[in-house]
């Protein structure tokens, strides 16, 4: 898809993934250069009685910035940030990080959910949402919030998820823009970082 001009303007990417999103994830972000100017905010669900290394992992593969979210911690360009486990991670009005303690969604804490909701609400169409791999259905609410915000939707195509309950799941709910293979999530991701620049 070389067509640059139908795709929106993106200020953020959020992502969610479940059970394979380890692995999916560095195969997403894993060639994104040094100096990508977009902030991506990602769940990950986790066991949560441990304290979490994802970003220390990542951030020993990765070109980009890895940080855990921290509570009032403003959004930066080109930084990857993680979801505490434990705690939910929503986007504020003004654009800084939010941590909370409120009721699990989908047994889960962090829920995909929270995290894509509020930044739909914050940044609207500007917001490109991934789903990726997972075995419940956290997320699929979350992105038809972010299509209804009109923001861009993305879902990793189910036969190359790991687990396709997740993707199935946003696929039930609605049609969202892009259904890709994790490679081509990436490319696109290149595309809308190139065309925010």
């Amino acid at each position: 898809m070389n067509d640059t001009a139908d795709l929106p303007r993106i200020e953020a990417i959020v992502v969610g993934a479940s059970a394979g999103g380890v692995e999916a994830l560095m195969k997403l972000l894993g060639p994104l250069r040094q100096g990508f100017v977009l902030p991506i905010i990602i769940v990950l669900h986790l066991p949560e009685e441990r304290r979490s290394h994802l970003a220390e992992v990542f951030a020993r593969r990765l070109l980009l910035p890895v940080e855990e979210a921290t509570d009032k911690q403003d959004i930066q360009a080109g930084t990857v940030y993680f979801a505490t486990p434990g705690y939910h991670l929503s986007v504020e009005q003004d654009r800084s990080l939010s941590l909370s303690l409120e009721d699990r969604l989908h047994h889960s804490r962090p829920s995909i959910d929270y995290l894509f909701e509020s930044a739909a609400d914050v940044y609207g169409p500007k917001l490109a949402a991934v789903l990726l791999t997972g075995a419940n259905q956290d997320g699929a609410r979350g992105l038809a919030q972010v299509k209804r915000c009109g923001g861009l939707t993305i879902v990793q195509e189910p036969s190359d998820a790991q687990v396709a309950t997740m993707p199935l799941a946003a696929l039930k709910i609605q049609q969202p823009d892009h259904v890709l293979p994790i490679h081509g999530i990436g490319r696109l991701l290149v595309e809308l970082e190139q065309i925010a620049c």
